[in-house]
């Protein structure tokens, strides 16, 4: 309560679907809730990927792709928003990772209740489903399907998600960089740690300074922005060693403005 500004993103919707069960409530009783004590927005994270034959592989113990998809509904109907998520680059198919982009626009045109979409290449380092891909001479993803990725997306979800993240801790920051000009707007958060990216073999760091940012996506030909959980605008909070930027209107996806 002294903090009324601070946006609270918290939770998954596996997790969400775990509390509902013990607590004897339905997802959607819960939601409301957890609307009603303060929760602003929650995390599309547990997706992987949107089918049960590959969550039958990779995630056998985590909810059902119908869970997923009724869990995050139940939120955005209760009003509060979610992003989305997809990792990839493992055992799914082309066209799986398809179906999943095609579920978040479906979800998307029902309630309107996602903020962004995060793709996230896998990483296989220190888990049995990586070590099974290795052994097998399979690797992660390639950067050019990352790149792949980020632009079809762009163009399935275009005017249903408007913002796509490149998400720097698993692409890197030059890779992350060039993905603003193939249908990516957002680089994620500056962060403090990572120990999940860490412990699967992610080795581009853990901490990007605000002004770090700044000068990635000046670089990328692009306006640098903060903005809050819910894409609304945010003043800097960090000092602008060439002034205040200037008055722009939005560039367009592709634009160079």
């Amino acid at each position: 309560s002294s903090f009324p500004d601070i946006c609270i993103h918290a939770l998954s919707p596996m997790e969400v679907n775990y509390a509902a069960g013990i607590s004897g409530m339905s997802v959607e009783e819960a939601m409301r809730k957890l609307k009603k004590s303060g929760l602003d927005s929650l995390t599309g994270t547990s997706a992987e990927i949107l089918s049960d034959r590959v969550r039958k592989i990779i995630c056998p113990g985590k909810i059902s792709t119908q869970q997923w998809i009724d869990t995050v509904t139940a939120a955005h109907r209760a009003g509060i928003s979610t992003n989305s998520t997809i990792m990839y680059g493992h055992v799914e198919t082309l066209e799986e990772r398809l179906d999943h982009v095609f579920t978040i626009r479906k979800i998307q045109q029902e309630t309107g209740g996602f903020s962004e979409l995060i793709p996230m290449s896998f990483l296989p380092y220190n888990n049995p489903v990586g070590e099974k891909m290795l052994a097998s001479g399979k690797f992660s993803s390639t950067g050019l399907e990352d790149l792949q990725l980020i632009a079809i997306s762009r163009v399935i979800l275009h005017t249903h998600v408007n913002n796509i993240q490149a998400t720097w801790v698993k692409l890197g920051k030059k890779l992350a960089q060039f993905a603003l000009q193939c249908g990516a707007n957002d680089l994620g958060g500056t962060l403090m740690e990572d120990q999940i990216s860490t412990a699967s073999g992610g080795n581009y760091g853990e901490y990007v300074s605000p002004a770090e940012f700044e000068w990635m996506i000046k670089g990328a030909g692009r306006i640098p922005m903060q903005r809050d959980t819910l894409y609304r605008k945010a003043e800097p909070r960090f000092p602008d060693r060439e002034g205040p930027l200037p008055n722009c209107r939005r560039a367009g996806i592709g634009s160079r403005e």
